[in-house]
């Protein structure tokens, strides 16, 4: 089981600097730990679209920022995403948390998010990976958040909630 501090030590040991968010009832368990640690700025964004224009201008001006949201902020992000990826070409890197994820798998939600959150992140041509938060260890999470960070180009993981 992976929980906040785990998740918080994670990107930080992954090197990002900040991290530029909006957190939900699942992500928003990492704020308390998020607030207080010396290594990552905590930017809490109002849409997710801005999130990632924030975390544009941070790359520009050299920092390493990580993206946090929700499938559905992911949704209505698409353009800035767009934007980001292929017209500028950073290398945005993301957490995506899919809503209802946990629970479709035991057939006990109608929510459709879990549906398009993996088939929308590659429609944008983002290589990503799934985290299961309930069944991965804390070495998975920093290996998970290491690889996100190393990698070349832009890149998500589908955290599922």
């Amino acid at each position: 089981m992976v929980d906040g501090p785990t998740v918080v030590r994670a990107i930080e040991g992954a090197g990002f600097t900040h991290v530029v968010w909006i957190p939900d009832s699942h992500l928003g368990t990492w704020d308390g730990v998020l607030r207080v640690s010396p290594k990552i700025m905590q930017i809490r964004a109002t849409r997710e679209g801005e999130a990632v224009a924030v975390a544009a201008g941070l790359m520009l001006g050299g920092a390493r920022p990580l993206v946090v949201v929700q499938c559905t902020g992911f949704f209505e992000a698409g353009d800035a995403v767009r934007n980001v990826v292929h017209d500028l070409g950073l290398p945005l890197k993301m957490i995506v948390g899919v809503r209802g994820w946990l629970a479709r798998q035991r057939g006990k939600t109608g929510d459709n998010c879990p549906r398009f959150a993996e088939p929308l992140v590659r429609a944008w041509d983002i290589p990503a990976v799934w985290f299961d938060p309930t069944t991965r260890s804390p070495a998975d999470c920093e290996l998970a958040l290491q690889m996100l960070a190393t990698g070349s180009g832009s890149a998500a993981i589908l955290w599922a909630e």
